[in-house]
């Protein structure tokens, strides 16, 4: 958490300071231009309010801090569980697919989407209990 907390105060500051450059350079061109000085303004402003709470939240709790910030971590302190995933499915690409047709078809027409919505269901349903039954059910 200390190095994102040093990163985003860095970046607030690159925000910051390349706005006021945004605005200065605006106006010596004779226009002042809005939407480029807000946005590099909110993004500072973000990254700030996020560091700002990275810091406060480390001063408060230490103890809830990274692996990363402690010096006597181990390497599997920073690996969680984090489930069990099937790297022989297919059931996402299918879904992916499916889903993308979906898109498509709510741009096209919506008679298309209609006809999807089932492979989408399918492959929800097939991806959800893809563990359950064949040579891979547990």
């Amino acid at each position: 958490m200390n190095s994102s907390k040093v990163v985003l105060w860095i970046m607030a500051i690159g925000f910051l300071a390349s706005d006021a450059a945004y605005v200065v350079w605006s106006l010596l061109q004779g226009e002042f231009e809005v939407i480029g000085t807000i946005t590099m303004g909110l993004s500072g402003i973000m990254c700030a309010l996020i560091a700002f709470y990275f810091t406060i939240t480390q001063r408060e709790s230490p103890a809830g801090s990274l692996p990363e910030d402690r010096l006597d971590a181990d390497i599997d302190d920073g690996d969680p569980e984090v489930g069990h995933f099937s790297p022989w499915s297919w059931w996402p690409i299918l879904l992916a697919g499916a889903i993308g047709m979906f898109v498509v078809g709510m741009a096209v027409g919506t008679w298309l989407a209609v006809i999807i919505v089932p492979f989408v269901v399918v492959c929800l349903i097939g991806w959800a209990f893809e563990d359950y039954r064949g040579n891979f059910a547990r």
